[in-house]
């Protein structure tokens, strides 16, 4: 698959600076931070983020895997490349470096990573197995990579995100994951916004306008629950 034909992500690519807002509301509390890391400890291992987008969660990355360690963010859009290579990183924390590329051809050697994660980026599924077959060619033996998405069985947002995408099928991509030797767990987070106007915005950043409308007028508040699915393997 080519660079060509990459799919645009609707709710980073043509306003990162509102979707910088948006992550800044997602599991405000770490609970996918303190799972991942419940599963593998970062210290001193090279992590790789595929799909960094902005490079949002380079530096907690950085800090996790500290002064030992090294960070790599992987991104196929221009732009957010630029943002994500800005993107400032804590002292006492492991080198980051920002290189363009795409899930289905990574621009890396072989066995050189032993931690990995994609969020909301790419990995949804049936259909992404040529960026399975590239994330085995990078994981170093005894690597762990994690993949994190909606869980779309349950929670406000899952309903909401069916509404969305009637045909997605929760059930046929957990047996995906299964099929592939992925394990998953089920989290519970926190999405929410400062205000109305920001929770306004933010759902118009993941929904069609027919919809957000809706969700505005059926829903009170600046937040739902948001149920999430962590997957991962070792390798």
């Amino acid at each position: 698959m080519t660079a060509t034909r990459i799919i645009p992500s609707p709710n980073i690519w043509h306003d990162p600076a509102g979707y910088e807002r948006t992550n800044q509301g997602t599991d405000p509390d770490g609970v996918i931070d303190a799972a991942i890391r419940q599963i593998r400890d970062l210290r001193g291992a090279a992590v790789l983020d595929v799909g960094c987008g902005t490079g949002f969660h380079l530096p907690r990355l950085a800090s996790a895997a500290g002064p030992e360690g090294r960070v790599v963010g992987v991104e196929p859009h221009p732009p957010l490349l630029a943002l994500a290579r800005r993107r400032p990183v804590p002292t006492a924390a492991a080198p980051v470096t920002v290189l363009a590329g795409s899930a289905q051809a990574l621009p890396l050697p072989p066995s050189g990573i032993d931690v990995a994660q994609a969020r909301w980026a790419y990995y949804f599924g049936p259909g992404c197995e040529p960026g399975l077959a590239e994330l085995a060619r990078v994981m170093r033996r005894g690597g762990t990579a994690f993949v994190v998405d909606v869980d779309a069985s349950r929670s406000g947002f899952g309903r909401w995100f069916r509404r969305q995408l009637p045909h997605y099928d929760p059930g046929e991509v957990a047996r995906f994951w299964a099929r592939h030797g992925w394990q998953r767990r089920s989290l519970d987070i926190t999405w929410s916004q400062p205000d109305r106007s920001a929770f306004a915005a933010a759902l118009g950043r993941e929904f069609s306008p027919d919809l957000a409308r809706q969700i505005l007028a059926e829903h009170d508040g600046t937040g739902i629950d948001y149920a999430v699915n962590l997957f991962w393997r070792d390798f």
